[in-house]
């Protein structure tokens, strides 16, 4: 990719992001839910440049954050590409748990640097719980309001959400769920704060959480409140499907017992700080 204007990128672009070609207003922002804004485009011709990326291909979840696309990579593998909108509701939605997380104490400046941080954070998030053993998808990179990842599905389709699963042991994948909760807590120190049957596909049978972006500490000051929602959506969703629901009194038991001496700690890194480019504000 020898070209550096703009205009040359966004040819070289046009060519491997579906959403780009069938555009015919001539303006990037019009496109699939105005995600690919301009810096957008760069943060993803820079995915290219480094090989990790080759094509974006069609949207595979639209949120209220952002969307998630299927991509391949250069040797035809599926990745899931996030896509973080940077719009100002976004911002005003997700800035709660960045200036809440203690690990991005003191994050200050515009809308665009809070994106940023947040796409930092579950990135960092998706770090923790996978280095930890938990199944969620494995990051691959992140830069600004992007999050590269683990595509969870087949060649045809996206794995579907739990909700829209009819489970022959419902009661097995309620405790693996169970088992997310506690071992978030016990081994990667996070909770999940928003866990449903919205945010867990299912592949083959296996239950994988997403959405980890407001994944907070469990040193944040209401890290216990967070943990009561999650077990309460868990239990009640479950309990409808037929599953052998457990207390919640013994989930928190087992989430706040004294670890053995023969369990290995999760290595908490309480310096990590995101490299959260301080961009200028981009006129509207």
């Amino acid at each position: 990719m020898p070209s550096t204007s703009y205009d040359e990128k966004y040819a070289y672009l046009e060519q491997r992001i579906d959403a780009l070609k069938t555009n015919k207003t001539g303006d990037e922002r019009q496109t699939e839910g105005e995600v690919f804004d301009r810096k957008t485009l760069m943060t993803i011709y820079t995915f290219m440049k480094r090989g990790l990326i080759d094509k974006v291909h069609y949207p595979i979840s639209t949120g209220k954050e952002g969307n998630v696309f299927y991509a391949t990579d250069e040797d035809g593998e599926p990745v899931a590409l996030k896509i973080y909108r940077t719009s100002t509701s976004t911002f005003k939605r997700v800035s709660k748990y960045v200036e809440g997380d203690p690990r991005f104490k003191g994050t200050t400046g515009n809308r665009w640097k809070f994106i940023y941080t947040w796409a930092a954070k579950e990135f960092r998030n998706l770090e923790r719980y996978y280095d930890a053993g938990l199944p969620v998808p494995e990051p691959i990179a992140n830069d600004k309001n992007c999050l590269l990842m683990e595509y969870i599905g087949d060649e045809g389709r996206p794995a579907p959400q739990l909700r829209d699963v009819t489970m022959e042991n419902p009661t097995e994948v309620y405790d693996e769920v169970v088992s997310f909760i506690i071992d978030g807590w016990r081994d990667a120190h996070l909770v999940h704060g928003d866990l449903s049957e919205y945010n867990i596909l299912m592949m083959d049978g296996e239950p994988i959480v997403i959405d980890v972006g407001q994944s907070m500490t469990s040193d944040f000051f209401n890290a216990k409140e967070l943990l009561d929602r999650d077990i309460v959506n868990i239990n009640r969703f479950f309990k409808n499907r037929g599953a052998d629901i457990i207390d919640p009194e013994t989930i928190k038991e087992e989430v706040f017992k004294p670890k053995s001496e023969d369990e290995d700690e999760y290595d908490d890194d309480s310096d990590d700080e995101e490299n959260a480019e301080d961009e200028e504000e981009e006129e509207e």
